[in-house]
């Protein structure tokens, strides 16, 4: 009926409008074109996506189904000389987040801001952290779950979609804060610290090294990420495990340090809430045995990034923990420059063993009395007495004949006034003047009367402990300038020695100018053994021991001039130095001791560097005490 209705009308309008069929005859046209027009649209979409694109949406597919994740490489393991752990790792439980599992993030971090016990406030700050990480890339929300939290969340895991829990390598750290200016710590690597590695190695919130050789060494400790794939449901848990490539562990670093040096040395250092430094060298070879600085760092205060509050107490605290003082802290080495000046002296010819001064007390040059610290003066003085009695006027007199530049030259020679290399950051240079220095610095020409307070390590005289220490060595060793060094080897994961130790001379005195180095070292002795030595309290039974103190004037201020020591201001109280070397017969090892505002090296330090010296030399008194106990 339709179809007989629909002719008849076309009859129609054949009969009375061809111009109409026209018309319609155009319009099924278009209509028809329009058909094809989109149909060919739809047909070069699904060419697009299916051909074009077909293997990037595949993966995206895959990446719904299966899931990839980077594994992190436990860091290499840190020793000291003789193999005892100082720095491993330990599993550390985290809670991530996968935002693309996860449909509302604000409820969820509400649910678990409660189970974390922190603010939401701070769940919301790491994610923000993360902003331009791609959706299914977790998001560390908090490190070291406790075992009530862990168990918490994997027994509820269905009630946080998208939270997962991660095991990663954790450094733990065998004797708390000890040595951690060396050892350094771990923080999460920062975004300018992203853009210089240059690398498709690192990713966001990596844990590298921010200080010390956890810093410097990163590339050998970090190893190599592992990864693996497991296929996971639509709401992200997973179902199976697919792949899985196991990381290669960072290499192991061994240490010079011996262990037992650094606990006593530090211990020694807190006794009093010490601030200051010890070094303690091997002085044939350069190898660190000992490397102090405090107050010490609390690494475990940086683990998981450091809070606000903490970092500005650091910042604030008068005793400048965040400072490596046995090599970014530089003084004026007081009285333990004068084995330069002897040295320098003797030398130069303008004195010799048999030369004496008579010390009243004091010396006039020019319009200024120069005092010696024993006011009533040590008579007269040959140079062995000079050292081991410290006589001021005596070093004054030298002073003056050998003059800024000479004592600079010998300075110099043995590695005061530049950087010793040791692999280790920022180490400063310390500070040896000369006559072009100051003319350089100040537009001023040089007092000869500045000379004077140069040889007894005042004045523009600058050093750090670590550069008196290799100093110390270079005298009894023979004259040989070895450069300081802090590793002992470096073993990758199958054991194989990747580096190891070689000492490194550095310098070496002239022959004509080492035979002066054993009347200094008896000297300096003296300073110990003799019967008016500044260091009697230093000795040791059956180990001869020599060394030099020091008291390096922090400022001159007339109103504390009558004060008794210990009223005076804490901040204004001399410096105390006291280097030593043992045995004297053939020494072995060199301790440097710098306590700030310590008053006198005597007192203050010298009792640090013996306590060394004994661990040191234990078997060795041991043995002089069972030897003393049978000849008795």
């Amino acid at each position: 009926m339709f179809k007989w209705t629909l002719l008849k009308e076309l009859g129609e309008i054949s009969e009375h409008d061809q111009a109409a069929l026209d018309t319609l005859r155009k319009r099924v046209l278009g209509a028809g074109l329009i058909i094809v027009f989109f149909a060919a649209i739809i047909l070069l979409r699904i060419w697009f996506l299916q051909i074009h694109k077909g293997e990037e949406y595949k993966n995206r597919a895959e990446n719904n189904r299966i899931r990839i994740r980077e594994v992190a490489a436990p860091r290499g393991d840190i020793l000291d000389r003789n193999g005892k752990e100082l720095v491993t790792n330990q599993p550390s439980f985290n809670v991530v987040l996968v935002r693309e599992d996860s449909n509302d993030i604000d409820d969820l971090l509400k649910r678990l801001s409660v189970v974390l016990k922190d603010d939401v406030s701070v769940l919301w700050e790491r994610i923000r952290e993360a902003e331009s990480k791609q959706r299914h890339i977790p998001i560390r929300l908090k490190e070291n779950l406790s075992w009530d939290t862990l168990a918490y969340l994997e027994t509820h895991n269905m009630d946080f979609p998208g939270i997962r829990i991660e095991v990663f390598p954790r450094r733990f750290y065998h004797y708390g804060d000890m040595a951690a200016h060396i050892i350094g710590y771990l923080g999460d690597i920062s975004k300018k610290d992203l853009e210089e590695a240059g690398s498709d190695y690192y990713r966001g919130g990596d844990l590298v090294g921010k200080m010390g050789l956890e810093k410097l060494r990163e590339k050998e400790l970090r190893g190599e990420k592992g990864s693996s794939s497991s296929e996971v449901n639509a709401r992200g848990f997973e179902q199976q495990l697919l792949t899985n490539v196991e990381p290669v562990p960072g290499n192991e670093m061994r240490l010079t340090l011996d262990l037992d040096l650094q606990q006593i040395a530090e211990e020694s250092m807190d006794i009093d809430g010490k601030a200051g430094a010890v070094v303690a060298m091997e002085v044939k070879t350069g190898r660190i045995l000992a490397f102090v600085s405090t107050p010490r760092l609390h690494l475990e205060d940086f683990d998981g990034g450091i809070s606000t509050k903490k970092w500005q107490a650091l910042l604030e605290n008068p005793k400048h923990p965040l400072i490596n003082k046995a090599l970014q802290a530089m003084y004026p080495p007081g009285s333990t420059y004068k084995m330069v000046t002897a040295l320098a002296g003797l030398a130069k010819g303008v004195i010799n063993k048999d030369t004496t001064f008579f010390c009243p007390g004091h010396i006039s040059f020019g319009n200024r009395r120069y005092h010696c610290w024993k006011r009533g003066g040590h008579g007269t003085v040959d140079l062995k007495r000079a050292i081991s009695e410290s006589c001021d006027v005596y070093f004054y007199q030298v002073g003056m004949r050998v003059g800024v530049d000479g004592l600079a030259e010998y300075a110099r020679k043995l590695g005061l006034g530049v950087k010793t290399e040791v692999a280790l950051e920022y180490e400063k240079s310390g500070l040896i003047p000369t006559k072009e220095w100051k003319k350089k610095k100040y537009g001023e020409k040089w007092q000869d009367g500045e000379t004077l307070s140069l040889a007894i390590g005042q004045g523009f005289n600058l050093l750090t402990p670590l550069q008196l220490c290799q100093m110390t060595a270079t005298l009894v060793n023979g004259g040989k300038l070895y450069q300081p060094q802090i590793i002992e080897k470096i073993t990758d994961a199958d054991g194989n020695i990747v580096e190891s130790f070689i000492a490194k001379q550095t310098g070496e005195l002239t022959e004509s100018e080492k035979q002066y180095l054993e009347l200094i070292k008896e000297g300096m002795t003296e300073v110990i053994q003799g019967a008016r030595g500044t260091a009697r309290n230093a000795r040791l039974a059956g180990i001869t021991v020599g060394g030099k103190t020091g008291t390096a004037q922090v400022v001159r201020l007339e109103q504390y001039k009558h004060l008794k020591e210990e009223d005076i201001p804490y901040k204004y109280r001399d410096h105390a130095w006291f280097t030593a070397f043992a045995p004297a017969e053939d020494p072995e090892i060199a301790v440097t001791v710098l306590v700030e505002h310590g008053l006198h090296g005597g007192s203050g330090a010298a009792p640090v560097a013996k306590a060394v010296m004994q661990k040191y030399f234990t078997d060795r008194l041991a043995v002089e005490e069972i030897r003393k106990s049978v000849a008795q």
